[in-house]
């Protein structure tokens, strides 16, 4: 009997182990929840991706990870948070195309992207929809156009903040087609987007899982897609290529962690996430929200977000966004 109950005891003690599994390389990680920064609002974008990261590394890891929404100052305080933050991999941050935008918008920052944050690996990449109030006479991003042609200054547009990639998506578009739309910037999209709702501001740009429930609800009207081909998600919307030769924006998300911290944690953060992101019911999930999963290597994050910052410095001169 007393050999029977150690076998069982030993069995138990394996089976906890196993489903409390630490990192690869990183014994002591993780020892206390994980804390994911989101820098935009509840029900963003990568509010929704977040989550779902969570969720997985809470399975693999046994410890609870948890979504920290920053939205303020178009995400700078969150940024500001994450570079704090001790470097033992149990805070991490969402970075997105937001994140390059604001570096390079913002010559004032406490923080910098590539010194301040240990690149962890790209999770997907998503396009925008342009969308409009259903009482404005345009059933097409033509018919947009010639409208605010016809009404110079009297559109207003509204955005998840100043050098939010809504923002400069838009100026883009106002930059590639002449017109005059007002900006208005909010501390997130959603009250953006309730406000479009409302009438108050008469066009939105959005990622696709915040604006696609009110879109199928018929309460905002989509015009087009931001990216150079039709998203799969929404294959009826048309592209803004489509009337806007050469147009393309579309925004992404990576993982991220504070510098300095340990390369073993960091890795194994990365193989954790990398696994993820090939399991088929994750990309399904990520895929019902009008992402493309992606996947990658530290190294390969650091060159892209080092080729993107050139590239979004690029679009912000050309466009002549600034900080509002």
């Amino acid at each position: 009997m007393r050999a029977a109950r150690a076998v069982l005891t030993l069995l138990a003690g394996l089976a906890i182990g196993a489903a409390h599994a630490p990192v690869a390389g990183a014994p002591d990680f993780p020892v206390r929840p994980i804390r994911i920064i989101a820098l935009s609002s509840p029900g963003s974008g990568p509010d929704f991706v977040g989550r779902l990261i969570g969720q997985r590394f809470t399975e693999a890891w046994g410890q609870q990870t948890i979504v920290d929404t920053r939205p303020g100052a178009t995400g700078i305080i969150g940024s500001e948070i994450a570079a704090r933050a001790a470097p033992d991999g149990h805070t991490l941050v969402i970075l997105t195309s937001q994140a390059v935008i604001v570096s390079v918008m913002y010559r004032n920052l406490t923080y910098d992207l590539v010194r301040d944050f240990a690149p962890i690996g790209l999770i997907a990449w998503t396009p925008f929809i342009l969308a409009i109030h259903p009482s404005l006479p345009a059933a097409t991003v033509g018919e947009l156009i010639a409208h605010a042609k016809a009404n110079p200054g009297k559109l207003r547009y509204g955005s998840g903040g100043t050098g939010s990639p809504p923002h400069l998506s838009a100026e883009i578009f106002k930059s590639m087609t002449g017109i005059d739309v007002l900006h208005v910037p909010y501390k997130g999209i959603t009250p953006a987007m309730t406000d479009t709702i409302a009438n108050q501001v008469q066009m939105i740009i959005s990622v696709i899982p915040a604006i696609l429930p009110t879109v199928k609800a018929g309460r905002l009207r989509p015009l087009g897609v931001t990216s150079a081909r039709r998203a799969p998600l929404v294959p009826d919307i048309p592209t803004i290529a489509e009337t806007v030769p050469g147009y393309e924006f579309v925004g992404w998300y990576s993982l991220a962690a504070p510098a300095k911290t340990p390369a073993p944690v960091l890795e194994g953060i990365n193989a954790e996430l990398n696994a993820t992101l090939k399991s088929a019911a994750f990309r399904d999930r990520l895929s019902a929200l009008g992402a493309v999963p992606l996947g990658s290597t530290r190294a390969e994050l650091a060159a892209y977000i080092r080729e993107q910052s050139k590239k979004m410095d690029a679009a912000v001169k050309a466009s002549g966004a600034k900080p509002e």
